[in-house]
Order: C-alpha cells, then structure tokens, then sequence
C-alpha cells in the first residue's frame, strides 16, 4: 500500500516506523530538513520536505498515485487544507486527518462530507487520549484497558501482586477459582518478555497479565490476580489542555475532581465549560499547593500538561506528599519505560493510544479495532471472519485448527451479541468478530493474510 505521512513529529515518526515494518511504501512529508533526515537513517522510507498542504509538494511525495494520505502535523489547518488538496487534486481514494481543537471534532458529522470537506476518518488524540484514562479511572488497578465489540469485551493488563489467589498457580486452575466466570489470559510478561500462556503456565509476583473477559466479568477476574483495588473517589488534575478539559467534563459526575490550571484566562474558559470541577489557579508544581489542595488524600493524582518534564517532576512531588496513584501524560516514548512502574503507577503515551486507532483504519482485511500495546512491542485486532469452509482458512474450522502464526492468540469471539472466551473446539463462523493478541506484530502481514478470503468468495 502506497501510504503519504504528513509530519514527522512524533506521531508521524512513530506510524511510519509502525507502517515500514509491514512492506508498506511510505513517504513523510515535513518542512523540518532534521527531522526527515532523522527518519530516513533509520528507516526504508521516502521523505518529500516542503508545506504539508502544498500541491506541488504532494505532487512530488506521489499523492497522483497514493492509496492514502494520513495528515498528522501540528496544526488541524494544515491537515484540513491538505485533506481537501488531496482529493481535489489527486482523488486520494482515503483521508485520515488528525484534529487537536476541540470545536472541530465536535462539529465533524457536518464538516466532513464529500460535499464540504472530503475527510474519510478523523482521529483526535485529545479524545482518544481522555477515554483511555477514564477506562483505567473506572477499573481501580488496572494498568492498560482496551474495549472490543463496542465495550461487550475487554482485554485488561494488570501486574500481578502478592495475595491474589491466582498466584503461584498453573492457568488451568482459572475454571476451580472462577466456576461461574469464563475468562482466557492473552499473554503474561514477566520482566518485560512475553510468554505464550499453557494450561501448565504458572502466574508469578510482578508478571503483568493480559486477560480477556465479557465486560460484567472483567473485576472479578482482576481479582483473581491482585487484592482488590477500592474505587476512586477523589481525582485531582493538573493541567486544563484539552485533555484535562476533556477527562474533567467525562468524569465530573461520578468523580470529586479538582483541576489545576496555571494560566488564570484558561481557568475562566474551563470554568464556562466545565460544571461540578473545582477549577483553581494554581501551580501545580509547588508542593504547598498540592498539600493545599488535599493532594494526600487524592486517590488520583494526573499530570495531564503539555510538557513533559512539568507532568513527571509534579507526579513525582505528588506521590511522596501522599497521593494514592499517580498517572501521567508523557509526550516523549523514551521516558515511557523509564518512570513507569516506580512512584509514577502509569505513564500514558498519547501517541501509542493515537497510533491504535490510525491502524485500525490501515490494516488490510475487515479489521475493526486495534490497540497498540506495551507501548507498541505488541497488538491487539479485532477482525471479522468472511467467508465459508471452503473460502477461508479461518470459517469452519475450531479454533485448534486454525494455523496461527508464532507469537498470535484468538481471546474471544463476538457471535451477534454472544461473547465466547476462545476455547480449543469453539469453530469460527462468518462474520464472527475474533479478537487476536499479537506478542510479535512482525506476524501482523500472517494474521491479515490468514482472515483474507479466496475469490471463491466473491
């Protein structure tokens, strides 16, 4: 697939290092000569530099003959007037378009037409970003939480602690412990590689456990792995961007949540828009504010500004003054790694939460859902199954016979509105959702190929 990146930030950087990895033909467009130079030493890519929106820099990244054009620089101007240049000009066949300001997304189902601007998918990784972190507020001691077959399913990734009754146990007590529950763990990582789970596979202190389960049943599965974590009462934010803004209007209702702003005209528009927050002018990285504030009593501590050294130093000062968990927004993927897991419980990558959705539009075959996970080392798909016996490799067959690729797991299958946690004889039927978890998303071309129908089919 002919595929045009406009932006090399760190978005673009980290989809096309996503994209060239699976024989794809990528080219980034950029006006930063560095950053593109960057890009290409490390990458087997195309680099164009000029205006994002120009036609004539389009033209020469190859848009006459592009299958799409994904527009993520800084500015939603630029990614709109490229959207609309693209297909004016070129009939790019499909435009996915990164929007950061709020009033744009909130007006899209009238903005992005054919006839007004012919934008195909618009991804806004404010919004992504905000519902991610909800997800983890709503399910106290979970480490990352990811919704399939429109939130029937969940695949939740939890680290195992001393006191879970699952601990020290072979997986194939799971049926003794939970008679009534049905659940499949996906994967286990313990010091950060992956083990494919066997019915022998014992769970050990510290591993982080991905499982998979109905929705109704994911806390009681959690509890199995971890003491049961209470609910989350008190939350407190620091930093009104739009993600704040966002998480504070989603959470306010069932949250006491306090927002720290620093810049006083910004506290005046949050107050407008924002109903039961206690907004406070306030800085969040001074310690006699945050004590101020009650931050020792806070079940939740975010750091949610646009600066990343700012989130981590304040979560940082907010864990030692008392704050039950702290989570926070980190920009750059190399502090990912570095701070998660001490006194900062979850660092958040907008990024690989954007990149998840960019993919679920990219990927061959009928897929629905994709999240990037362990900050992109593996994936989870949601595919639809099409076909029959004798069209596709995967419709007919139980689950034991289909030839996966190394590293892949089936956790569940969608029949209509039937969650089937994925056992040896359970037989795949068209137009099942099947959600996969991929520990090796180098096998990402394999399972695609594998759900791809015969021509028999059509």
């Amino acid at each position: 697939m002919k595929i045009i990146i406009l932006g090399a930030n760190k978005v673009g950087a980290s989809l096309a290092e996503n994209l060239a990895k699976e024989a794809n033909d990528i080219t980034v467009v950029d006006q930063n000569e560095d950053l593109l130079r960057e890009l290409k030493d490390r990458l087997d890519i195309g680099t164009t530099m000029g205006q994002p929106s120009f036609p004539d820099v389009l033209a020469n990244a190859g848009a006459k003959d592009a299958d799409m054009l994904i527009a993520v620089t800084d500015s939603d101007e630029t990614n709109l007037v490229a959207c609309q240049v693209a297909f004016s000009l070129f009939r790019t066949p499909k435009k996915i378009c990164r929007l950061r300001a709020n009033s744009y997304v909130n007006y899209s189902p009238k903005l992005f037409t054919p006839e007004a601007i012919p934008i195909d998918v618009v991804i806004s990784p404010e919004e992504i970003a905000s519902h991610y972190i909800k997800s983890l507020l709503d399910l106290p001691g979970a480490l990352q939480v990811m919704d399939f077959a429109e939130g029937r399913v969940q695949l939740v990734a939890v680290q195992a602690e001393h006191g879970g009754p699952l601990i020290n146990q072979e997986l194939r007590t799971l049926r003794e412990h939970m008679p009534n529950v049905d659940t499949r763990v996906a994967a286990i990582f313990r010091q950060n590689r992956p083990i494919i789970p066997q019915g022998n596979t014992v769970i050990e202190r510290d591993d982080e456990v991905f499982f998979i389960a109905a929705r109704e049943n994911i806390r009681t599965v959690m509890s199995e792995m971890r003491k049961v974590d209470k609910p989350y009462k008190r939350i407190i934010i620091a930093g009104g961007g739009n993600i704040g803004e966002r998480l504070a209007a989603s959470i306010e209702k069932q949250y006491r949540t306090k927002l720290l702003e620093i810049d006083a005209k910004r506290c005046m528009v949050l107050a407008e828009s924002l109903q039961s927050t206690t907004i406070l002018h306030a800085d969040a990285s001074q310690s006699d504010v945050l004590l101020e504030e009650g931050v020792d009593s806070a079940d939740v501590y975010l750091a949610l500004t646009n600066n990343d050294e700012a989130n981590i130093m304040s979560s940082l000062l907010a864990k030692r003054l008392g704050a039950g968990k702290v989570m926070t927004l980190i920009a750059n993927p190399a502090y990912v790694d570095l701070v998660q897991g001490g006194e900062i419980d979850i660092a958040i990558s907008p990024q690989q939460a954007t990149i998840g959705s960019l993919l679920t539009h990219i990927r061959r075959g009928d897929i629905v859902n994709v999240h990037s996970l362990r900050r992109g080392a593996a994936e989870a798909i949601e595919v639809i199954a099409h076909g029959d016996k004798s069209t596709s490799r995967v419709v007919g067959n139980p689950i034991e016979k289909i030839d996966l690729p190394e590293g892949a797991t089936i956790g569940a299958i969608v029949r209509d509105d039937k969650v089937l946690i994925a056992h040896d004889d359970i037989v795949i039927q068209t137009d099942d959702h099947v959600i996969l978890f991929l520990v090796d998303k180098s096998k990402i071309q394999e399972v695609e190929a594998l759900f791809q129908v015969g021509f028999a089919f059509f």
